[in-house]
């Protein structure tokens, strides 16, 4: 596996963590996304995926281990200063404030720099044209694309340095998913750090840079994308065919 250039953005050294005292579901897992990387964390559902981005978004308690961001130790702060800190986080779900316009949601994304918020709002409508010829609509007549777009645009209103994002393709047709990975990858392209966890596990290895398999709570295996659709253990477990799929995109 080729060794990132870049320094690390964001860690993640053995940690613990769980929604309740004594009942862990990640056990000492591990990962680091560097300057400029798009990672994808994969693996079986209940393999503790979203949770370790709650755990370093400061959703999910951490009982041991800790998370870092640009070296500084970032465990178990509140979201809110996170934020402050330079780390995005867009949910799965109940991921916009449905009864705000387009532009509204956006503005809320920049509440603590409102002497920002012009400046920011057109990097926004450059990056999702669509928003900006919507701007007035309410987010809540959305499609699950254009939602998912404007949740990315509001995590993106407070420049983080990496943007955390839980399973962006769910719920979308097949169309709107490609669409969904193009933007994310346009978005990683202009210096966002981004750590994306992904059921479908074929498109995510196929645009990010590297990606981390965990199993039951674990970091179980980590490697580029070609290199974990063609690591054996990987496709009998998890993948399938997946490794001829892979291997033919990146090809062409």
């Amino acid at each position: 596996m080729s060794t990132p250039t870049g320094a690390p953005v964001i860690e993640a050294k053995n940690v613990t963590a769980g929604y309740l005292p004594g009942v862990n579901i990640l056990n000492e897992c591990s990962m680091v996304a560097h300057e400029g990387e798009m990672i994808g964390i994969i693996g079986p559902n209940g393999a503790g995926k979203s949770t370790l981005l709650k755990a370093m978004f400061g959703l999910v308690k951490v009982h041991s281990g800790e998370v870092t961001l640009n070296g500084r130790d970032i465990t178990n702060q509140k979201a809110n200063r996170l934020v402050e800190l330079g780390v995005g986080f867009v949910p799965q779900t109940n991921n916009v404030f449905p009864s705000l316009s387009i532009e509204e949601n956006l503005r809320m994304g920049l509440f603590m720099r409102p002497k920002k918020v012009g400046e920011r709002l057109g990097a926004m409508w450059d990056l999702f044209p669509v928003l900006h010829q919507r701007r007035a609509q309410r987010a809540g007549s959305l499609s699950g694309g254009e939602r998912q777009s404007l949740a990315m645009a509001r995590a993106l209103m407070m420049e983080p340095s990496v943007l955390l994002l839980d399973e962006p393709s769910a719920g979308l047709s097949p169309v709107r998913q490609d669409e969904t990975f193009i933007r994310t990858r346009k978005i990683n392209k202009t210096g966002v750090c981004v750590v994306m966890v992904e059921q479908n596990a074929r498109r995510c290895l196929q645009i990010c840079d590297r990606g981390y398999v965990l199993d039951q709570g674990r970091d179980a295996y980590t490697g580029s994308g070609r290199e974990l659709a063609n690591d054996p253990k990987v496709i009998e477990l998890y993948l399938g065919t997946l490794a001829a799929d892979v291997d033919s995109t990146k090809a062409g």
